[in-house]
């Protein structure tokens, strides 16, 4: 073990009090945007006061929503109309001060609310409260933003820390940006990162462990799985830009999915009176999180490891199996029989935590038929899948894209035989290929079931602007070109058949309904009430795939039980659309 970096930070919040805490401040107004919770905030406000000193102490984080949460009392007041007119700035997504306010329409009850694209590029947004007696009031919210680089010499527009005071005649003595606690953080983290001499091999590292204390509390939100967390959001910014520097080290373009930095692990725990981060070049991890045993189809929890090789070994078949960085065997079944075969597989992204159990589901109900013909691999990235059981440990609500990639810090399905040697994860899918002549693959995701941002990058995570907020049951096919009127005929019989799922269409409109208002057009087709991508691919060997993509990140309990009975629903109707077409086609 190694250690890189580690420093610790005082809270920007106390600093602000002991320097402004003073006889000569008695009878000024502080307004503060900073990066803390509301009832840390709020404690700053009362130790203000005690001072003399009315202070207003508000989130860099999403002003705008938590002006509605905080300073408006929606539920009190009995508005009938709502109108929201958002700024504009050229450096950053047209839509991006509208990302900001979700989830706001689904939180207003029966008002309606109106969203504007404004003309200001002064981040202040303009707001307008009508009540039902015809009262209308109007607000300004400030958002303060930044321009800055990051160590990859990247530009962003971001969320930022702000300090304004007035003197007790109403002047304004300040008004302009300060570096919080939170930012500056991540950039002297970000900046040791790039310093450290990582040699010119990939991997760099075993596990590049980034182990946070931040103080405050998660907020949840009365909408669905969202709520706000600074603690989530730096794990994001630290997990991605981290892949992005060392992207750039590698000379690879931004994005790439074929970079082997190694494991990139950000573990942000909560803290209590002030921020520490110790940097550490750690060795894998390869002990497995235990739990209890749960029933396949009611299982409320994304399932331990050593159960979802117990549920694999129920399905007869042959057994092939690959190994991962780490050494973990990846175990998977060829079931063979007379129909058209097909390959079925979940785990490639293990934060995404549906697919190993919808996979397991739907082969095991085909086995249950006779002439039954499938490959079965439900955890393809059992590293990754290892990682995300430990960081739920302590976060069970947060996302966790650390667990996305496998431990060597790529995407497996980005390896190829001829750039890589041994294909390690990735063979399981060649062995699949080989044994079964599948012209079928479905391959079962998901994404985040709440939003997903990078406030200290730009807010919108880079790459993944589509993913940013969730929007239904996705389907995204893939096709080879000769293949383009049966990918066609294949989606819609699969789009009908879960159309007749209960609750799943009520579950899509909502959702969309909702991405519209706040992201504005969808660009996403939708078929029979599923938003679908569909486009030509020559990149996969097999000549179809069908990825799924439920918005699963972070659910548990009924709504965990729906995202894998909708993943098992579709292995069944993907299975049985290609026996139909097939058989047409002979």
């Amino acid at each position: 073990m190694t250690r890189i970096f580690a420093t610790s930070l005082p809270r920007t919040i106390d600093i602000l009090i002991s320097d402004l805490s003073t006889p000569a401040h008695q009878g000024w107004g502080i307004e503060a945007w900073v990066f803390n919770d509301a009832p840390t905030r709020r404690a700053a406000e009362a130790a203000f006061a005690k001072h003399g000193i009315k202070a207003q102490i508000r989130s860099a984080y999403k002003p705008l929503l938590h002006f509605f949460l905080e300073e408006i009392d929606i539920a009190a007041q009995s508005y009938t109309d709502i109108r929201v007119t958002y700024p504009r700035n050229d450096a950053a997504a047209d839509n991006r001060f509208l990302l900001e306010t979700y989830p706001l329409a689904a939180l207003v009850g029966d008002a309606k609310i109106t969203f504007v694209a404004g003309t200001r590029t002064d981040g202040i947004y303009d707001v307008s409260l009508t009540q039902a007696d015809g009262t209308t009031t109007t607000h300004e919210v400030f958002a303060p933003n930044r321009l800055h680089q990051d160590v990859i010499n990247e530009t962003h527009l971001s969320p930022t820390g702000w300090l304004r005071m007035t003197d007790s005649d109403g002047t304004v003595i300040r008004d302009d940006q300060i570096d919080t606690d939170y930012e500056t953080l991540f950039a002297q983290t970000m900046q040791a990162i790039a310093a450290h001499d990582w040699g010119s091999t990939e991997p760099y590292f075993d596990e590049l462990n980034i182990t946070v204390e931040l103080p405050g509390q998660d907020h949840v939100i009365a909408h669905g799985h969202e709520e706000i967390s600074l603690h989530e959001a730096l794990h994001e910014d630290f997990y991605f830009a981290l892949l992005e520097l060392f992207q750039v080290k590698s000379g690879r373009p931004l994005g790439d999915r074929g970079l082997q930095p190694g494991q990139i692990v950000p573990e942000i725990k909560t803290g209590t009176d002030q921020l520490t981060v110790t940097v550490e070049n750690r060795p894998l991890v390869t002990g497995e999180i235990t739990g209890p045993r749960q029933d396949l189809d009611t299982a409320t929890d994304p399932l331990t490891s050593a159960q979802i090789a117990e549920e694999l070994g129920k399905i007869d078949g042959e057994i092939f199996s690959a190994q991962s960085r780490s050494g973990r065997i990846i175990n998977a079944r060829y079931r063979t029989g007379t129909d058209i075969p097909i390959m079925i597989s979940g785990g490639q992204h293990p934060n995404e935590i549906t697919g190993p159990s919808g996979a397991l589901r739907g082969a095991q109900k085909l086995a249950l038929r006779d002439g039954a013909h499938f490959t079965i691999s439900p955890l393809e990235n059992p590293d990754g899948y290892a990682l995300h059981q430990r960081l739920i440990v302590d976060n069970p609500r947060h996302m966790h894209h650390a667990a996305r990639y496998t431990a060597l810090g790529d995407d497996l399905e980005y390896r190829t035989a001829a750039n890589n040697k041994p294909l390690l994860e990735k063979e399981i899918r060649q062995k699949a290929q080989d044994i079964s002549k599948a012209q079928l693959h479905v391959n079962l995701h998901g994404y985040p079931s709440h939003e997903w941002t990078r406030p200290l990058s730009g807010y919108v995570p880079r790459g993944f602007g589509m993913w940013t907020l969730p929007k239904g049951f996705f389907l995204i096919m893939r096709h080879h070109e000769a293949w383009t009127d049966h990918a066609m005929a294949f989606i819609d019989l699969v789009t009908k058949h879960l159309a007749t799922v209960p609750g799943l269409l009520d579950f899509n409109n909502a959702q969309i309904d909702l991405y519209r208002t706040h992201a504005g057009d969808t660009g996403f087709d939708i078929i029979n009430g599923f938003p679908c991508m569909i486009s030509v691919d020559d990149r996969h060997d097999v000549p179809l795939t069908l990825i799924t993509e439920y918005p699963d990140e972070t659910i548990y309990g009924d709504a965990f039980i729906a995202g894998h009975t909708a993943q098992m629903e579709t292995v069944v109707a993907a299975y049985d659309a290609h026996q139909k077409l097939m058989a047409a086609s002979a």
